[in-house]
């Protein structure tokens, strides 16, 4: 299940998360963006175990966007401990997105 996240709820859902955490900063009005979301929902079922996938609205979140270097959307970033330690930019399939969450794991 994807999650909804904030500004006021970004440091403990993803900073202090103890499993890593995929943020996908996204808007509304972004077509490719709604293309990624079922995809994502169906590679949070599958991962469950490995990895917690989070949204976060960048039109009303733009300082944690800012604060990322988050230029284009769909931009999905992946956290662990607190430190980003993997990044993509733009719709993909979910066969790709599955090789970016487990490539970043594993480094």
């Amino acid at each position: 299940m994807v999650v909804a996240i904030s500004k006021q709820t970004w440091e403990n859902d993803v900073l202090r998360s103890n499993t890593p955490v995929l943020v996908d900063f996204w808007a509304e009005w972004c077509g490719p963006c709604r293309m990624v979301s079922p995809i994502l929902e169906k590679l949070g079922e599958r991962m469950s175990d490995q990895i917690k996938i989070v949204k976060l609205n960048v039109d009303e979140n733009q300082e944690l966007a800012m604060n990322y270097g988050i230029r284009s959307i769909p931009s999905l970033l992946i956290f662990r401990e607190g430190k980003e330690i993997g990044r993509t930019v733009g719709a993909a399939t979910e066969q790709t997105y599955e090789e970016f969450v487990k490539t970043s794991l594993s480094n």
